[in-house]
């Protein structure tokens, strides 16, 4: 510690330097007075108590009692030593006591602070370090799941190996899984990369699309193809709607969500992937090259129910398989062509709809709706944001509208879902969707990998918070219920078929 200057009436400062960490110290200014130079005696006390009690009624260890000419010194043993007094002396003690004090209270605040590493940051520690600022600042829950988001960091830093890139990943995937958060996850380079072009329109993968097996009776285990993209590494090789994986990269898909899955049908361009299939009774394993494989998001069809003459009913059938950045374009486009049919009415298929651009679902929710909330962002202190519409984006608000949901319905389909079915603009059928009520950001680390971080949760219009519950359909589809636009038209048009839905009940509240 060191007296940097002091005068009469001028601050004292008093810097402690931190042995530990160079780059941070104390300094701490205290202002004081000489003396006044008057001839009656003014008298001054200061007592050190030893006692480390508080509030203690020990008698203090010593005890200083000065005026003008002399100062008394007291011990706790009551033995009194007479020292003069003089202007140098009470400087000198004045020093000593504000040395005294000053020295205390450093003392004490370096305790807290020399929690800091000592040793210099390797470049895995500042990638690290990286992960976990982004993570800080953009995390919805400032609790960090009720933990000391600080205290993990110096911890990590002291006790993680960090010596290869590996091992820093480890560390970062590791820090991330202590929040507890499934949707808070980080990404390799390879896997960020094809995250961000799976929500451009491509994606770096089989050319699959995928749902749950249709009814619920549990007599088929499996994640099902609803599509194969032409052309892609899947068709290619032979994979049909409707074939069952049970596999993928050796992991069953018994217990994996569509959402799961799909992350793992997906990576770098080049690498290799393992599926098992089983088309009818016959089991195959096949090893695909991932590419990268467009997708249309949008599969669209008019279906005309059999009646009198000119007065066939006609409904506008649209399945919509992803948000990406041309979902809405193309939700669009196919409205005005259905609209241009004369259709009666439509069905909006999310079922299987894992989500995907936020944006993307808002502006859809606009085509159909005149005007009203859409939904509520919210943070740890409550609705921060409000999306809505005025109806300046409508092109459909006046046809009779149904909405299909299962639960592989999650995230941007929910909000969908969850805005139709609040602003009254449509009934819900299907089963409860799968529950996915929080929002990711993706930030980029200076390598190449990513993050995907939660940092906000949704309500719908009608402030629900679907987190883990999942939107209520209004009406349960029958069982077996298809899922390709084909088989759809037919369950309308067949009285006796299993699947039948009779269109008069399909828009009736």
């Amino acid at each position: 510690m060191e007296v940097l200057a002091s005068s009469s009436l001028s601050p004292i400062f008093f810097t402690k330097h931190n042995k530990i960490n160079p780059n941070f110290s104390i300094q701490v200014k205290l202002w004081v007075s000489q003396p006044p130079k008057i001839s009656k005696a003014c008298n001054f006390r200061y007592a050190r108590n030893r006692s480390n009690k508080p509030n203690s009624n020990a008698n203090p260890g010593l005890v200083f009692v000065c005026n003008r000419f002399l100062c008394l010194v007291e011990r706790n043993d009551h033995r009194k030593v007479m020292v003069k007094s003089s202007v140098n002396f009470r400087k000198k003690v004045s020093v000593a006591l504000v040395r005294l004090v000053s020295v205390l209270l450093v003392s004490s605040i370096s305790v807290v602070t020399t929690d800091s590493p000592s040793w210099g940051l390797s470049e895995e520690n500042l990638l690290f370090l990286e992960a976990w600022r982004t993570i800080d600042r953009a995390y919805i829950d400032k609790t960090f799941n009720g933990q000391s988001w600080f205290r993990y960091r110096e911890t990590a830093l002291r006790n993680e190996p960090m010596n290869t890139r590996e091992e820093t990943y480890m560390a970062i995937k590791k820090m991330i899984a202590t929040l507890d958060d499934p949707f808070t996850r980080f990404l390799e380079p390879g896997k960020f990369q094809s995250l961000r072009s799976g929500t451009q329109g491509a994606v770096t993968g089989v050319g699959l699309s995928i749902g749950y097996p249709a009814g619920s009776d549990g007599s088929q285990a499996g994640l099902v193809v609803i599509s194969a993209a032409p052309g892609g590494p899947a068709n290619r090789a032979g994979v049909s709607p409707g074939d069952v994986i049970l596999g993928i990269d050796n992991t069953t898909t018994e217990t994996l969500t569509i959402y799961d899955a799909a992350q793992m049908l997906q990576g770098p361009e080049g690498s290799t992937v393992e599926l098992a299939i089983r088309s009818g009774p016959e089991t195959r394993f096949l090893s695909l090259t991932r590419e990268r494989v467009s997708v249309n998001p949008v599969k669209s069809r008019l279906c005309e129910i059999p009646g009198s003459g000119s007065n066939s009913p006609k409904i506008g059938y649209i399945k919509l398989t992803t948000f990406n950045q041309n979902a809405s374009g193309a939700v669009k486009e196919a409205i005005e062509t259905l609209r241009g049919n004369n259709v009666n009415a439509f069905v909006l298929d999310l079922r299987d709809n894992s989500g995907g651009s936020f944006p993307e679902g808002i502006e859809i929710a606009k085509f159909w709706l005149d005007k009203g909330v859409i939904v509520y962002i919210c943070d740890s202190r409550g609705v921060r944001d409000i999306y809505d519409t005025d109806g300046s984006n409508a092109i459909a608000t006046s046809e009779p509208l149904a909405v299909l949901v299962n639960k592989g319905t999650a995230s941007a389909s929910e909000i969908l879902a969850g805005a139709l079915k609040d602003n009254k603009r449509a009934l819900v059928y299907g089963e409860p969707t799968y529950g996915k009520g929080k929002i990711q950001s993706v930030f980029q680390l200076s390598d190449g990998s990513g993050l995907a971080v939660t940092v906000a949760r949704y309500e719908t219009p009608a402030h629900t918070d679907i987190d883990k519950v999942g939107v209520t359909p209004d009406h349960p589809l029958p069982k077996s219920f298809p899922k390709d636009e084909e088989a759809f038209c037919r369950c309308l048009k067949d009285p006796t078929a299993a699947c039948y839905l009779n269109q008069g009940l399909l828009f009736s509240r």
